[in-house]
């Protein structure tokens, strides 16, 4: 009976202790981001840490099946040659864990969600992945890796010390004790007795958002969305397949036509398209945002077409990138271009371009092989690149590659060799990436990650500013439509209310050149980026019917709609109707003025990407 008691006892010293780390690791993650946790109320901070014991609960569920089970056999088994394999696991669990914490903690600012199966995508490029974080970053979350892990494998010694003594070998009767002990387990790791397990929306209690993710936990997050990575199903179906696509069809086929006789004075210009990393309409004066941060492009946006509605589809370059060149929607929770077998059956712009007599080039300063995009760009047609091998290191910063003004220079020198072929030039910049490190000085100054923000942006603004003046000396101007647009928004500068409300994902885009209709000054209608592609090969009268998702940027109906999404949720939004919905709350987190079935397009929409995106082979 002793033997019996002594391993329950263990058991439940066991889970105690991993309930503890749990614990404080919700602390750290809290006081890592101490001005969120401050702006939350104090019982509200308590409640992340009550509602965020289920899921901590589940987790150390399924941690400590292997040790229980260990513990059953040692009934039968040398005793101590157990509780040294379940010593080993532990540390090899703490180790991991904490390394997870500290990633999770790291990346949360950049990426506005906990750690999820994203992370797996970035494996092949580690060090691309952790260039989000400064270097003062990444040495304080590696000390305190080293150190979390440290303190928690030294009081889990001190426990496996008790263990040692206490267990002994048993009676073949105390079995059933020990399978009783495992079943039990099966009750936090569903999150009790009810008929549907526990999922994140259990512990989404509050409308602040931070909170809703102090509350979650960190690894079984991430492996719940490895899980569902990994299934056939599609998560957002709500209607059948048929009335999705009537609803989006019912929407969109009114706004394929363009309202303007004329956009371009050039049958076939040349097209160049800068997409400018990051730049939120938040610090463009033109579109309402500050005015000091972007000087050079409030001054253009006066001498060409300013589209003063448009919104990024996501919220990171790999669901840009695709947006742009392929008119396709991103996933909530996955990313196409990480994915060849499927991304190379997506309808591509360079690939259009070249069927009408194009030559199509792409120029990144930095490592093409992030984000898979260097897969991704030779399915598209793509015919020549330039990336960050063609710099010189000196000229590069610490992270991502070659600084703007270097690759700038590098593409306008390019441009003075072009024929009379028309060309389709695509450049994408980088400075203004996180962790903001440019030349010279910072305007801003470095006093906050907004700042940085600021000063990166007025940097890469100086960059454009320098090359738009070029292009204007060259020959080629006058046939030339240059298309100014960013690769997504940003959280920063700090923006009241939700953190993904519709100005996270406003961004500027500016037509430019002699190629254009100078009598249109601006475009007010509410648009996105899968609208692009479309819009574009309408205009040159290239193949427009693979890009299934976009419309005309150029039609004036009050009914044009921009769709984004986000992890696990999605906005879409009218001039006069916004409509944000959460699939981990399974609820509406925002809605302004008459829906007039922009909820049901919205669903309508996610439902139907999703399933585009399973089919694809």
């Amino acid at each position: 009976m002793k033997t019996v008691i002594n391993r329950a006892l263990i058991s439940l010293r066991y889970f105690i202790f991993w309930v503890i780390y749990f614990f404080v690791a919700r602390v750290i993650f809290l006081t890592y981001y101490f001005n969120k946790t401050q702006a939350l109320e104090g019982v509200t901070i308590v409640k992340t840490f009550l509602y965020g014991f289920q899921l901590d609960a589940s987790f150390t569920a399924y941690l400590c099946v292997l040790p229980f089970t260990l513990l059953l056999f040692s009934i039968f088994t040398n005793h101590k040659s157990i509780i040294h394999a379940i010593k080993y696991y532990t540390y090899f669990a703490i180790v991991s864990i904490s390394l997870l914490l500290f990633i999770d903690a790291g990346l949360y600012a950049a990426w506005g969600i906990r750690l999820d199966a994203s992370l797996l995508d970035y494996l092949n490029t580690p060090e691309l992945m952790v260039s989000s974080a400064s270097k003062s970053q990444l040495l304080v979350g590696g000390f305190f890796w080293v150190f979390t892990s440290f303190v928690f494998c030294y009081r889990y010694q001190k426990l496996n010390t008790h263990f040692k003594i206490k267990v002994k070998k048993g009676h073949p009767s105390e079995i059933f004790t020990g399978l009783f002990t495992i079943a039990l387990l099966i009750i936090p790791m569903r999150g009790g007795l009810q008929t549907i397990p526990i999922n994140q929306s259990n512990v989404y209690f509050s409308s602040n958002m931070f909170a809703n993710h102090a509350s979650l936990n960190h690894v079984w997050n991430f492996g719940q969305t490895i899980s569902q990575k990994s299934s056939k199903n599609n998560p957002y179906k709500i209607f059948t397949k048929e009335k999705a696509k009537r609803l989006i069809k019912e929407n969109k086929t009114p706004l394929l036509q363009s309202d303007y006789d004329s956009v371009l004075t050039v049958n076939k210009p040349n097209v160049i398209l800068i997409i400018w990393e990051s730049l939120s309409a938040k610090v463009v004066g033109s579109l309402g945002g500050e005015n000091g941060v972007t000087p050079n492009l409030n001054r253009l946006s006066k001498e060409g077409i300013l589209f003063t509605n448009f919104y990024s589809n996501g919220d990171r370059t790999d669901k840009g990138i695709p947006a742009i060149l392929s008119g396709y929607y991103p996933q909530p929770a996955r990313k196409i271009i990480k994915v060849p077998s499927k991304a190379r059956t997506l309808p591509m712009l360079p690939k259009e371009m070249n069927k009408l007599g194009y030559t199509s080039s792409f120029y990144y300063g930095g490592d093409l092989n992030f984000g898979n995009m260097n897969t991704y760009l030779l399915n598209a047609g793509v015919t020549k690149f330039v990336d960050g091998s063609s710099f010189d290191r000196k000229d590069w910063n610490s992270k991502w590659g070659a600084y703007d003004d270097v690759f700038m220079k590098k593409f306008a020198k390019d441009l003075t060799k072009e024929q009379n072929k028309p060309f389709f030039k695509i450049a994408l910049t980088l400075s203004s990436h996180e962790p903001f490190e440019i030349k010279g000085k910072y305007r801003f100054g470095k006093n906050s990650a907004d700042n940085l923000y600021r000063s990166s942006h007025y940097y890469t603004d100086s960059v454009i500013g320098d090359f738009i003046a070029f292009a204007k000396t060259q020959e080629w101007y006058k046939n030339t439509l240059i298309v100014i647009m960013a690769d997504h928004g940003h959280s920063s500068p700090k923006h009241e209310g939700l953190y993904f409300a519709p100005i996270k994902f406003q961004i500027p885009m500016l037509w430019l050149g002699g190629a254009i209709n100078t009598n249109i000054k601006q475009v007010d209608e509410i648009a996105s980026q899968v609208d692009f592609s479309y819009t574009l090969l309408d205009l040159l009268k290239g193949d427009k019917s693979k890009f299934i998702f976009g419309k005309n940027l150029f039609n004036r109906s009050e009914n044009q709609y921009a769709y984004y999404s986000y992890n696990k949720g999605f906005g879409i939004l009218t001039k006069n109707r916004v409509y944000i919905y959460d699939y981990i709350k399974k609820e509406t987190i925002y809605n302004k003025g008459n829906l007039n079935k922009l909820d049901s397009l919205g669903k309508a929409i996610t439902q139907d990407a999703y399933e585009d995106y399973l089919n694809r082979r």
